[in-house]
């Protein structure tokens, strides 16, 4: 939360059943602009790919925040890369997934539009279990607009 503006209005493309929104807004004087899922779970959650999405639907928006998947292999043809571009060419975007990618090859292309990370370590995506996940993640924000080095914020 500190990373974030004090007050802003936010898209969430990969919302799911709408915990990510829950969560921001519980702790931030925010509030959800734009709920979507290719396969909603949530009665305030439209359907929609993202891919879809448009600067004229977020236009009432100052970020797009979400976990979106991870997926970067050939087989999804780039998942993940395909969202950081269409997304952060669209608003300042802010991505969790795993904090590995910058050290990939894979992340050359896509390093530029990154103006920031910031590292979180495991996460416990079950809210209810034992254990934390088994993957370190960090939070990534893309900007096709920027130009120069990207800030990385250790835990």
């Amino acid at each position: 939360m500190p990373h974030l503006p004090t007050s802003f209005t936010f898209a969430e493309p990969c919302a799911g059943d709408g915990r990510l929104i829950t969560h921001i807004e519980s702790l931030s004087d925010s509030a959800c602009g734009w709920a979507s899922d290719i396969e909603p779970q949530g009665d305030d959650i439209f359907q929609m790919d993202l891919f879809d999405i448009t600067p004229d639907d977020l236009s009432d928006c100052d970020l797009i925040i979400t976990n979106p998947p991870w997926d970067r292999t050939p087989k999804s043809d780039y998942l993940l890369h395909r969202i950081i571009t269409h997304l952060s060419g669209i608003k300042p975007t802010w991505l969790l997934f795993d904090a590995d990618w910058p050290h990939t090859l894979q992340s050359s292309d896509y390093i530029k539009r990154c103006v920031k990370i910031v590292s979180v370590g495991r996460v416990k995506w079950i809210e209810d279990s034992a254990g934390v996940g088994k993957d370190n993640c960090a939070w990534y924000l893309f900007d096709a607009n920027h130009v120069g080095q990207t800030e990385f914020v250790g835990r």
